[in-house]
Parts: C-alpha cells; structure tokens; sequence
C-alpha cells in the first residue's frame, strides 16, 4: 500500500484521496463491501430475530377476581397499546426502573390521577369497573409519551 495516500489526515485531500482508494482499489474494495454485507446481514438478523424485550410485552392478568395491567415507565410507556377486559374491578400498576425522565410524571385524567412516579418500584391506581369501548389513556407531564388501554368484553 502506498503510503502516500495516508500522509495527511486533517485536511480535505488526506480523505479524498483515502475516498479514493478504497473505491480504486479492488482488493480493499472486495474486503469492505464483504465487512459491509456481514455487519448488514447481522444487524438485520438481530432486529428481526423475534427476540422482543419483555417490557414491550402486554401483561394483563386477573388475579382473586381483580384484573391488574402492568405499564412500565421509562423513556415512555411500554406497552404503548394495551387490550383488557371490561366489566371487571381492574387496577394499573405503573412500574419504573431508574426512571428520571418525564415518564415519572403520569397524568391519568380518566381517574383523577396525577402523580409523580417514585424514580424505583411500583404504583398501583385503582381503575374501578370499566366499561367497553371507553379506553383509559395515561400521558407524562409534558404530553410527550403516552399509552393506551383499551377495554372489550
């Protein structure tokens, strides 16, 4: 390799002339659009790999009668859309983990619910009885993150 490419890396030509090389040369041009094309097929296979972080995940279970749906709180809500049943006793429980953004700051308006959320543990908010078709929607402080729970019979 000539080292005449490389003597300059702080002005405009030191790159263009590096630019250069790399598209000329067609050894080095083989080897980075092989690096390219396995760093591409990698990155692909983890985002579509099925894997998904159990945050994301909706839970909604009914435990002695009570139905509970768990938000998690941190750098938004997750999951953002939630389904559950309507017609039974149901409770949210808002759930953060060093959480120091504005998702600490839940407004729940349907309930009369406007709190700051501790920055660890859990927050439990008594939703009452809801009804079909009436979704129940939480929102920061700032109006910038938000979820939805949506109730079915």
């Amino acid at each position: 390799m000539d080292s005449g490419y490389f003597h300059c890396w702080r002005d405009w030509r030191g790159w263009e002339l590096l630019v250069h090389y790399l598209i000329y040369n067609n050894t080095m041009n083989k080897t980075v659009l092989a690096i390219i094309t396995v760093g591409l097929i990698v990155a692909l296979g983890i985002v579509f790999s099925g894997e998904s972080n159990s945050e994301f995940k909706q839970k909604v279970e009914v435990k002695d009668g009570v139905q509970y749906i768990t938000i998690n709180a941190k750098g938004g809500y997750f999951p953002k859309v939630s389904t559950a049943k309507a017609g039974i006793p149901t409770k949210l429980i808002v759930k953060t983990d060093d959480t120091f953004d504005c998702s600490a700051a839940l407004v729940v308006r349907s309930v009369g619910f406007q709190n700051i959320l501790p920055q660890t543990g859990e927050t439990e908010i008594d939703l009452g009885i809801p009804k079909a078709g009436e979704p129940l929607e939480g929102v920061c402080g700032m109006g910038m993150y938000s979820f939805k729970v949506n109730f079915e019979i």
